[in-house]
């Protein structure tokens, strides 16, 4: 009984680290997300949520949810920069993210989470 408690809770843990809970992408009038900010949800839960939160809420990054990331760039490709770049405890995604995969997130992080 211990054994299969044990195995039980390994397994919950587990389960729950591979779970995603990005924000979901709208649907647009076609009734089908934008294939463009799917990739940004994907770029976004591989790279960014680690420390942004998932919803873009914060952790051990700076939240970009509820207004921040638009208030702090009003041109999209400031952000794009910010992130080929990098600052501070903030590493450089340039030569790891294609120039989509940027555009992709910046929208993502702009329209989705904002």
């Amino acid at each position: 009984m211990r054994r299969f408690l044990w195995i039980l809770i390994a397994g919950t843990v587990l389960f729950a680290g591979c779970s995603s809970d990005a924000v979901d992408v709208p649907l647009g009038p076609d009734g089908k997300p934008d294939p463009e900010l799917v990739v940004g949800r994907d770029v976004w839960s591989q790279s960014c949520a680690r420390c942004h939160g998932n919803d873009g809420g914060g952790g051990s990054g700076p939240r970009l949810s509820d207004g921040r990331v638009s208030e702090s760039f009003s041109d999209p490709a400031d952000m794009g920069q910010l992130i080929l770049d990098g600052k501070g405890a903030m590493p450089s995604f340039s030569g790891k993210l294609s120039d989509n995969e940027v555009a992709a997130v910046v929208r993502y992080t702009l329209e989705v989470l904002g």
